[in-house]
């Protein structure tokens, strides 16, 4: 039986850079997972093995290690386009370059008087602490004259202790769920942005700005919105983004209702007036949609943010 090759691509997944800028004896942290993958001309080497226009995935890994000294880190997307306009301009075989980052944040320890004065320091700022909240990520493809840049976020663990229902659903035979006119609303935010940017022609977003501001006004809709669904929340969250954000087109969430259940404490002659719950790790309810400002075309993956 005959075959023939389909899609393929290559790259060196996973490289860990950190890069520490020094200015004077404040430092400044970036750290980036960076993934690298390459197509184009690369038929020879499935079907007869030459490696005649393969560039090794040793040398993309050295590339990132090289990039991060040459051009420094501003932003995960800026480092992301670097890589790919290098990828695709320097070697002919390679016609279109994808680039997956996730970026973990930092931020600096605040350190006593006390213990700055017995060290013999005015003020530490060379000390950091991991940050937990949330796992930054982008993904960057060019194909040598397009661009296009998603970027997001995801583990962004979200609660409202109030201000959220769920009633009037459809109920059949099997429905034991009881409706709740008060409830905790919780989720874990997975979410996708799609920029307008597309072309060097166009002026080139501010993305840490960006990525800021588009964090800020998803966690106010969650906090603002009185939800009677999860879906409405998550309605609610994507419209905030794209009307105040003009250059994002499209937004996608992927987000698990975290449910919390009424412990009942009958039984010890307690009443439990919501306060005390469990929160149950699975099954859970998820809940996906994508949010497109009018006009635009909807070119994120549906299972990109649901991984």
């Amino acid at each position: 039986m005959a075959t023939i090759l389909g899609q393929n691509q290559y790259g060196k997944a996973e490289n860990r850079v950190v890069k520490i800028t020094r200015d004077g004896d404040t430092h400044h942290i970036k750290d980036l997972n960076v993934s690298v993958a390459l197509s184009g001309d690369m038929d020879d080497v499935h079907y007869s093995g030459s490696n005649a226009n393969v560039l090794p995935t040793d040398t993309t890994k050295n590339t990132v290690y090289a990039f991060a000294k040459e051009y420094g880190i501003e932003s995960a997307e800026q480092f992301g386009i670097h890589l790919a306009r290098w990828f695709v301009g320097s070697q002919e075989p390679i016609q279109r370059a994808r680039i997956r980052i996730e970026e973990y944040g930092w931020e600096r320890i605040a350190t006593s008087d006390a213990n700055s004065k017995f060290i013999g320091a005015d003020e530490v700022k060379h000390s950091f602490v991991r940050q937990g909240q949330e796992t930054r990520v982008t993904q960057i493809t060019y194909d040598g004259q397009n661009w296009e840049v998603i970027s997001g976020l995801k583990d962004l663990v979200v609660m409202n202790s109030t201000n959220s229902e769920f009633w009037g659903y459809v109920k059949d035979k099997y429905t034991t769920l009881q409706e709740a006119y008060d409830r905790i609303l919780a989720t874990q935010v997975s979410s996708r942005w799609r920029f307008n940017w597309s072309d060097d022609e166009q002026r080139m977003p501010n993305w840490e700005k960006s990525y800021a501001e588009t964090r800020k006004h998803m966690l106010q809709a969650f906090a603002e919105t009185y939800s009677l669904s999860l879906q409405q929340t998550l309605y609610q969250m994507g419209s905030r983004i794209i009307n105040h954000r003009s250059e994002i087109d499209e937004v996608r969430f992927s987000l698990p209702n975290k449910h919390h259940f009424l412990v009942d404490l009958e039984p010890f002659g307690l009443k439990n007036d919501n306060e005390v719950y469990f929160a149950a790790d699975r099954p859970y309810g998820l809940i996906e949609a994508t949010i497109l400002r009018d006009g635009a075309d909807a070119r994120i993956p549906v299972d990109m943010t649901n991984l």
